[in-house]
């Protein structure tokens, strides 16, 4: 499928760093301001949680290790609310704890060893730029509707809470029903300008993609796994 090419620039983002280490956080916040991003910096994960219900931020660049409520669950309850990009940065460099990150919803995983404040923001422009391309319509039909403008997608009118990487799975998958997409065609869709997502990332995301497809009613196996190549999405 064609696709117009992404923004080179964004635009200015209201980023919530949520960071307990206050020298770490001002560091963020003065590279955001920078760019010209607008940061608001919280270091307890219910805080976190509770400025991102009150002012919606554009984008969430989140620690693990927080007091109050800890990095994976305040993913977790930010992703029953909103499809947000979450960047997450973090000391763990964990294979498992990278999936984890990812399974839960976030957009992307950075370690903190070593830092690197110009590579966090050249993660948070690449999915920024993701996040708010406009791709042109996908022709999709009833049961699943995909809305492009709105970054929207239902089964049978009933919303699925995607991640902006889900979204752009299931648009790519359904566009083209049948036809099997391989994990590095797939790999190349999320990967932006980060560079750092692996091909099991992928298949992370397609299980939570397959698990809201489910509560809502699709079943799971309309995304078809083909051993060793990738999956297809079928009706």
């Amino acid at each position: 499928m064609d696709e117009q090419p992404l923004p080179l620039e964004p635009g200015p983002a209201r980023v919530l760093v949520v960071e307990d280490e206050p020298k770490l956080a001002a560091l963020l916040a003065d590279y955001l301001r920078a760019a010209g991003h607008a940061p608001e910096c919280v270091g307890d994960g219910r805080d976190a949680l509770q400025a991102w219900i009150d002012r919606r931020h554009d984008l969430v660049l989140l620690d693990l290790m927080l007091p109050g409520l800890d990095g994976l669950s305040l993913c977790r309850q930010l992703r029953t609310l909103t499809s947000v990009p979450i960047v997450m940065l973090t000391a763990r460099t964990d294979e498992a704890d990278r999936l984890t990150g990812l399974e839960l919803g976030a957009d992307d995983y950075i370690a903190k060893t070593p830092f690197s404040p110009r590579e966090v923001m050249a993660r948070v422009k690449a999915v920024l730029r993701r996040s708010r391309a406009t791709q042109r319509p996908v022709a999709t039909a009833w049961p699943l509707l995909v809305d492009e403008q709105g970054w929207r997608a239902a089964w049978q009118g009933r919303a699925l809470n995607l991640t902006p990487n889900e979204f752009r799975l299931l648009r790519l998958l359904a566009s083209q029903r049948g036809r099997v997409y391989t994990r590095s065609q797939l790999l190349e869709l999320l990967q932006g300008d980060a560079g750092a997502t692996t091909e099991r990332a992928v298949d992370a995301h397609v299980k939570n993609l397959r698990r809201k497809l489910e509560q809502a009613g699709a079943g799971s196996e309309r995304i078809r796994s083909v051993y060793g190549v990738g999956y297809s999405y079928d009706d």
